[in-house]
This record gives structure tokens, sequence and C-alpha cells, in this order.
């Protein structure tokens, strides 16, 4: 069985372009994502899903100089983007993953993956997004890649909502076997925003890279980082005020 992750990365954000090249102590935000993934027991590959838009091309070649998978789909219609990667890639469990949340930690995927793969007769999709109990910024969504790719079939290509991805799935109980898992206690922080979206959150998620740079450590956990923030609350203040648009798909 093949598990792959992707990555949705574009250098075109309205609020805070080219955030996901945005370098923390000398490397792109993103090649520090994919660090953290790497440290996955079950997935296979990760894949940067980005678009053919002429200036995403700095991003192609982030991938090729770090030797990482890449896929190049359409800027708008992000559903045919990723289940066109899921279907072209022959991926059988897809862990969709997004480029603005770098701190995401492997252990908790794992969770997910296995969480399907010890019910993958019962269930189409496992996550922690569809109602927020985990820090934002620690979404992680595992479903079969066929799922994806019938959606994509059946969803009007003029649909606005094809900018969004897993939302055709996860939004249409009555269609797919779906499962939220909500967080533990001791993960329960919906107020703490550990996602890029403003050069704001920027500052803030840099300042949880360095302070654990600096002790030497590449890898940590969202344990070690909570306990980080909570001993220092100052810091996950200077971002909680900001918009988050993601809002009005979840359920809060």
């Amino acid at each position: 069985m093949k598990i792959v992750a992707s990555i949705q990365a574009r250098m075109g954000s309205s609020r805070f372009p080219g955030k996901v090249l945005k370098e923390i102590n000398g490397k792109p935000m993103l090649y520090w994502h994919v660090e953290r993934i790497k440290q996955s027991r079950l997935i296979d590959d990760i894949i940067i899903a980005t678009t053919t838009n002429r200036k995403d091309d700095e991003i192609v070649e982030f991938c090729i100089s770090n030797n990482i998978s890449y896929y190049r789909g359409s800027e708008d219609d992000v559903l045919d983007r990723i289940a066109s990667l899921i279907e072209e890639n022959n991926i059988d469990i897809h862990v969709e993953l997004f480029g603005d949340s770098p701190l995401t930690d492997a252990h908790i995927i794992d969770e997910h993956i296995g969480y399907l793969l010890k019910n993958y007769d019962e269930l189409d999709f496992v996550s922690n997004s569809i109602k927020t109990t985990y820090p934002p910024g620690q979404e992680v969504l595992v479903y079969k890649g066929n799922a994806l790719i019938k959606a994509n079939k059946k969803i009007h290509k003029k649909d606005p909502l094809r900018e969004h991805v897993s939302i055709h799935i996860y939004k249409h109980p009555d269609k797919y076997q779906i499962k939220n898992i909500a967080a533990p206690f001791y993960y329960f922080y919906p107020d703490i925003y550990m996602e890029v979206d403003t050069e704001k959150d920027f500052q803030v998620v840099n300042n949880i890279f360095m302070y654990f740079f600096n002790k030497g450590k590449n890898y940590f956990t969202l344990s070690q980082i909570l306990d980080y923030l909570i001993e220092n609350p100052q810091i996950a203040l200077e971002n909680k005020n900001v918009e988050r648009r993601w809002k009005q798909f979840r359920d809060e």
C-alpha cells in the first residue's frame, strides 16, 4: 500500500507572498516542514504540490536542488491539482498537508495514518481538522486516494469550492465514511496558532524553531512546543487576533 504526503505550496499568497520560502535559520520554511514530515515512519514519499504559475518556478527549483518530489497543477482548481497528483502517482493513502503549517508533528501524522489502516474497511477519511481542538497549524488529513479522485470527477468544473480539496469528502458524510479525531486534553489548545497566514504568524513560528535550534534540537514534538509556549505565553499572544479565513468552513 502506497502512502504519500503532499504539501500544498505556492508563492502567490495574498496576505504574505512567498511565505513558504521565507528563511528560518538559513533554510526556507518549506525545507524544515519536509524535514519534520520525514520523521514519519509510515509515509513512503513527500510531494510538493505547487502550481503551473511561473511564480512557482522558484518552488520547483528549491525541490530540485533539495531532491524533493514535486507536482505542478492548476493554481485555482486545487481539487484537480491534488486529485491528479494522487492518480498519476498511484497513491493508496494520501496525507494532505499545507505549506503554511511547517510545525506539523510527524507522530500525529502516523497516529492518523494508523487509525485509517486499522479501520480501512469502515473508513474513507480521518482527520483532526473537522472540528478545531488541536492548535491550528497541526491539521492532518488522511484519506483513501480514490475517494478524492471520485470527488474530483463529480464536482462541477465551475464550482468555486474547487479551490479547496478534502472539503469535498468530509462535507459529504452521506457518501463517505469520515472520522474526526479530537485532541486529547494535553493537546487541546485551539487558540494557539502555529500556522503562517501573515508576517506576524511567521515571527511566532520562527521564534519556536529558533528556540529549539539554539538548544541543538532539529526535531521537536508538539508537546515540547506547547511546553515552551505555556512557559512563554506572550509569544502565542502575538498572533492570537489574526483573522483566520478557514474558520468559515470548520466546526468550532
